[in-house]
């Protein structure tokens, strides 16, 4: 079992970065799978960003390609998402999610494959 902690949201202008951090509890933090997910009022919550549990593997959505990088330090237990050119409709609460995953190479992308979950991280763009 793992518990997550999500952290560095805030409120930017756009143009500005932020780093978003996921903070694991466990020692077998290195074999999950991590990915991050975000959500605004009325609206489901869409994947943002996958790394697989080496970090060799990592996968984004479209509209953040570019712009965003998924990062691991399996020695911090600690999963980053770095986020430049922030844009307004970057704005939502930011979610980080793990699912057992050992020696898997690709990222899993599916929202219903987590099932360990942070309690979110509000990430707010000014124009």
């Amino acid at each position: 079992q793992v518990q997550l902690v999500e952290s560095g949201g805030g409120l930017v202008q756009a143009g500005d970065s932020l780093r978003l951090s996921c903070a694991a509890s466990g020692r077998t933090f290195s074999s999950y799978a991590i990915g991050w997910f975000r959500q605004t009022p009325g609206k489901d919550r869409e994947f943002v960003a996958a790394i697989n549990w080496s970090g060799e593997s990592s996968y984004y959505l479209n509209s953040v390609k570019g712009r965003f990088t998924i990062s691991r330090d399996n020695a911090k237990n600690t999963v980053y998402l770095q986020m430049t050119s922030l844009k307004p409709d970057d704005t939502a609460v930011y979610y980080c999610a793990a699912v057992w995953a050992p020696h898997e190479v690709v990222t899993i992308r599916r929202i219903q494959d987590y099932n360990y979950w942070g309690q979110g991280t509000q990430v707010t763009v000014s124009s």
